[in-house]
């Protein structure tokens, strides 16, 4: 753990510098991330004022809605800025009732892609994640031949770099036998903190380690160090949680998704929070 934060861009894949601070994108479709959003342009608008601010990483994928994320951010922000990076999942569909179901074989995992590709409005996706569907967290199971129809695609030039999600070292493993791995997405938290080794295992292999759910998802962060934390320096407690991240590892790449301007703009001036070694202290030892 360090107390100090890197500004410096993270040059996910070796080529695509982003800021650590991103943008997650999943919280603008419906309840549930199933359906339309209630406002669609204030959808829109946190699109835009994201990029308004300097973020240029963002994280979607087409079965947010389905498809409603990915078209939101078409209609927001197509054509592109040339620095903004797009992050894909796939591996997943919805059915008619919203419920989450794998769709991992090599068909399945194609046909995702060039849905992501024409949804989007994209010759080649930035980087594509292999979701592993484990329901309680990453789960061993081989992963071979799904990342190996990536692999594929991106030897095709539809995708420029492959990551993995919800993923085990193991996973990682194998899959970085196959082709090179940018980024592991995986839960994680500063209340939820069982991927600690498999962090400082990406920040040694120069692989971004980009945390889902960074303020608890869909069970809102409860911390009360945090809360204590937060006061002393003026911020909020989602603020010293994201804060935290940062100085958790410099291979941490944050997403956190809002449906809101407001909470977009308090997001990313997590960024400015220099927590200090007692406050680290006081965060590692008091959940």
């Amino acid at each position: 753990m360090t107390n100090e934060i890197s500004t410096d861009p993270w040059l996910l894949g070796g080529d695509l510098p982003v800021h650590r601070i991103g943008y997650g994108a999943m919280q603008l479709a419906g309840p549930g991330v199933f359906g339309p959003p209630a406002d669609e342009a204030a959808a829109l608008a946190v699109l835009r004022r994201a990029v308004e601010l300097g973020v240029d990483h963002i994280d979607t994928s087409d079965y947010y809605g389905p498809y409603v994320v990915n078209e939101l951010i078409r209609r927001a922000l197509h054509p592109y800025p040339a620095d903004l990076v797009l992050v894909t999942k796939v591996g997943a569909r919805r059915d008619g009732t919203g419920a989450w179901l794998p769709a991992n074989s090599p068909a399945e995992l194609r046909a995702a892609v060039h849905d992501n590709l024409r949804r989007l409005g994209l010759d080649r996706l930035d980087v594509v994640n292999l979701r592993m569907m484990g329901t309680s967290g990453p789960e061993e199971e081989p992963i071979a031949e799904q990342f190996t129809a990536l692999a594929e695609l991106r030897e095709q030039g539809l995708i420029r770099h492959l990551g993995v999600s919800n993923a085990t070292l193991t996973q990682l493993d194998e899959a970085a036998a196959i082709a090179p791995v940018v980024c592991v997405q995986n839960m994680f938290n500063i209340a939820a903190r069982s991927d600690d080794d498999l962090v400082d295992a990406c920040a040694a292999r120069g692989v971004a380690y980009v945390p889902f759910f960074p303020l608890g998802g869909f069970q809102p962060l409860r911390h009360a160090a945090a809360e204590l934390v937060a006061r002393r320096h003026g911020a909020t407690a989602r603020q010293v949680a994201l804060a935290w991240l940062l100085h958790r590892s410099p291979a941490i790449l944050i997403i956190p998704g809002t449906s809101s301007v407001a909470h977009l703009e308090e997001n990313l001036a997590a960024g400015r929070i220099a927590l200090t070694a007692a406050d680290l202290a006081e965060l590692d030892t008091n959940g």
